[in-house]
C-alpha cells in the first residue's frame, strides 16, 4: 500500500488529526474492538515481555563473563532478529508494505536511534555509579510523558502522575547506593534516558502511526542496519580487533557458539514480544515495565548471587510495586471509559 505523506520519524507524528486523536484517548495503544480480549492480549504480551527481558538481562551476564564483546553481541541480537523474521516472512507469517525512499529514511534514522541508545548508555555507565545510572534511567517515564505532551499535547490523569511516582521513588530506593558522577557523565546519562523515551515513543509511533508497520516487518527492516552500525562502533573502540584475538587463541569454541545462538535466539523473541507489546500497550507501559524489571533484577541477583538486600531496597521493591499495581488500574480504567464514550 503507497503511504501518501513523506513525513519525518517524529514530525510526523505532530500532525493535527494525530494531536485530536490523542487528545480523545488517554491510553496510548488503540482500543480494542473486543476490550476484554484485547486487555487479556496486552497483559500476556507485557508478562512475556517481562519475563524475558529478566532472562536476558541474566542470559547476557552469563555470556559476557566469558565473552567480553558487548556490542558483538549487540550485533548477534540484531543479527538474529534479521535472522527469525526473514524465515518468517518465507513461511508467508507476514508481508512487506510498499515504502516510499522517505518512509525507508525514517526507519534507518530509527535504527541509528537505536544504536546511539545503547552507545550514550554504556559510555555514560563508565562515568556515573551504577545506583546513580539506574536512578537516572527510572524517570524514563517522566521523559516519555514530556515527549507526548510537547509532541501530541496529550493529557493524562491525574491519577496517572500519582501513580507514578511510588515507581520511580520505589526504584530509586530499591537502587539506592553511593551516587557518583561527573559533569560530563550526568550530562551523558541524562542524554541517554532521553534517547531511551525517544525511541520507545518512536516505535510505537511506527507501529500505530502514520506508517503501521507491523513489529516483524520493523525489525526485518531495521535490524540489519543496526548489526552494522553496531559492529562498525565495536570496530572503531577497538573491540573488533580484540575479537578476533580471541578467535585466533582458540576461545571460541563450539560451546561458545552455542552459547551465543541460544541469547541470539532469546534476543529474537524478546525483541519481537517487545514492539507487539509497546504497540498493544503504548510507550509509558513500557517505560513503567522497564522500572518494574529493575525491581526484580535485584530480588534475583540477591537470590542468585547471596547478595544483601539492605531494609531500604526492599521498602523501595514494595512501593514500586504496589505503584505498578497502581497505575495498572488506572490504566484499565482509562481504557475502559474511552470504549464507553465510543
Amino acid at each position: 500500500m503507497q503511504n501518501q505523506k513523506d513525513d519525518p520519524i517524529l514530525g510526523d507524528m505532530a500532525t493535527k488529526e494525530t494531536r485530536e486523536s490523542e487528545k480523545q484517548a488517554d491510553v496510548e495503544s488503540q482500543v480494542p474492538a473486543t476490550p476484554a480480549v484485547g486487555t487479556w492480549t496486552t497483559a500476556i504480551f507485557l508478562a512475556c515481555y517481562f519475563l524475558m527481558n529478566i532472562c536476558l538481562t541474566f542470559y547476557n551476564k552469563a555470556v559476557l563473563g566469558s565473552f567480553q564483546f558487548p556490542w558483538i553481541l549487540t550485533a548477534v541480537h540484531t543479527f538474529s532478529a534479521f535472522a527469525g523474521c526473514s524465515i518468517l516472512l518465507l513461511f508467508g507469517q507476514f508481508q512487506l508494505t510498499r515504502l516510499t525512499a522517505h518512509d525507508n529514511l525514517t526507519l534507518f534514522i530509527f535504527s541509528l536511534l537505536f544504536t546511539l541508545n545503547i552507545a550514550m548508555s554504556n559510555v555514560s555507565l563508565a562515568m556515573v555509579s551504577v545506583p546513580f545510572h539506574q536512578i537516572m534511567r527510572a524517570t524514563c517515564p517522566v521523559f516519555t510523558i514530556a515527549i507526548y505532551s510537547v509532541l501530541f499535547g496529550r493529557k493524562y490523569a491525574v491519577a496517572t502522575y500519582l501513580s507514578l511516582v511510588p515507581i520511580i521513588g520505589g526504584v530509586g530506593l530499591a537502587t539506592y547506593g553511593d551516587y557518583y558522577f561527573t559533569l560530563i557523565g550526568f550530562v551523558l546519562t541524562f542524554l541517554g534516558v532521553l534517547l531511551a523515551a525517544i525511541k520507545t515513543v518512536a516505535t510505537n509511533r511506527l507501529l500505530t502511526g502514520r506508517l503501521q508497520l507491523g513489529p516483524l516487518e520493523v525489525l526485518l527492516r531495521m535490524c540489519p542496519l543496526a548489526a552494522i552500525q553496531s559492529l562498525l562502533y565495536s570496530a572503531l573502540i577497538g573491540e573488533f580487533s580484540d575479537f578476533m584475538d580471541f578467535v585466533n587463541t582458540g576461545a571460541f569454541d563450539k560451546r561458545a557458539v552455542l552459547a551465543l545462538a541460544g541469547n541470539g535466539i532469546l534476543a529474537f523473541a524478546l525483541n519481537v514480544t517487545s514492539f507487539q507489546a509497546n504497540k498493544l500497550a503504548g510507550a509509558l507501559s513500557m517505560t513503567v515495565c522497564a522500572n518494574l524489571k529493575q525491581c526484580l533484577t535485584i530480588v534475583l541477583g540477591a537470590i542468585l548471587w547471596d547478595l544483601r538486600m539492605s531494609v531500604t531496597n526492599g521498602a523501595g521493591i514494595a512501593m514500586a510495586l504496589v505503584g505498578a499495581a497502581g497505575y495498572s488500574v488506572v490504566e484499565l480504567q482509562n481504557k475502559r471509559k474511552v470504549v464507553r464514550g465510543g
